[in-house]
């Protein structure tokens, strides 16, 4: 049985689900997406039926909670990232199907200040985080014959709400900017990271993975790179973790550092990723103007 005779897509109304479509469709595959309406990937039942009616040979797992601060107190987050993937993975051993899911650069606590590997030690300081962290888990006490989990960060693309579009409607609105500038990390544009992950299997990969477009960033350059390529002059000003924690207490801690070691990614592919900046050039040249 082919990898791609049949692929299924879950969380199909956000925008890594939509990169993944596209991605596939530009390499003559076809998907089958299905939303949380259809799929809620926590509840075994409405797993099950999906699958008895997909018969999916690749299951990739876009059905996320990324309400970052919201996870916090929302029981939906550990839904969605924690128990959703453990059912996934029992229903991808049943029909020995192919896993792939994404986990977040949020199950470090960002103390070490040198790209980070896959074997390196975690340490999630937000429940997002750790929800996150459970889902790994839980898809590792029960692997399907085949796994593959992409950490990624920092991610933006069309179709979904994102940092990018978030900035530019900001600056266009003339509000005032305060972004912080002590996290660093690696933007990821979600055409990028679904193009590295379909690769990735190509290439034979199983287990964890990190995939992120190359170089860092923190916020606050970031905010700039998006400023300079939309051609906006909004007022920007840098602020620091702790003082925008001061003013909403309840926000989820963040890594203060969270780039990648992509080493071992662009040895099996061949290739490096795209750098992070020419990566926000060409959304931009796909979207133009987010909210038009």
């Amino acid at each position: 049985m082919a990898l791609y005779d049949r692929i299924l897509i879950t969380g199909g109304r956000g925008m890594l689900a939509h990169a993944f479509q596209t991605t596939a469709r530009d390499r003559g595959l076809s998907a089958t997406l299905v939303g949380r309406d259809e799929c809620d990937i926590a509840e075994a039942r409405q797993v099950r039926s999906t699958f008895e009616r997909v018969e999916p040979t690749l299951l990739i797992n876009c059905a996320a909670f990324t309400a970052v601060d919201l996870a916090e107190k929302d029981p939906r987050a550990w839904e969605s990232n924690s128990v959703g993937p453990g059912v996934l993975a029992q229903a991808c051993q049943r029909f020995e199907t192919t896993l792939v899911h994404f986990s977040t650069d949020y199950v470090f606590d960002g103390s070490l200040r040198r790209p980070l590997r896959p074997d390196d030690p975690v340490g999630p300081e937000s429940a997002y985080g750790r929800s996150k962290l459970e889902g790994e888990r839980a898809i590792q006490a029960n692997p399907p014959p085949r796994w593959l989990v992409a950490r990624t960060a920092w991610l933006y693309g069309p179709n979904g709400a994102n940092f990018v579009d978030t900035m530019v409607k900001a600056a266009r609105a003339g509000r005032a900017l305060r972004v912080v500038d002590d996290q660093v990390g690696s933007p990821t544009y979600t055409f990028d990271l679904a193009a590295a992950t379909l690769d990735l299997l190509d290439g034979g990969a199983f287990g964890v993975w990190h995939v992120a477009n190359a170089g860092q960033t923190s916020w606050f350059d970031f905010a700039k790179a998006i400023f300079d390529e939309w051609g906006l002059s909004p007022d920007l000003s840098p602020t620091t973790s702790a003082q925008w924690k001061a003013t909403k207490p309840d926000a989820a801690t963040r890594p203060a550092y969270s780039v990648f070691d992509l080493t071992p990614l662009e040895h099996l592919l061949g290739r490096p990723m795209r750098p992070w900046r020419e990566a926000l050039h060409a959304y931009r040249l796909r979207c133009g103007t987010p909210g038009a």
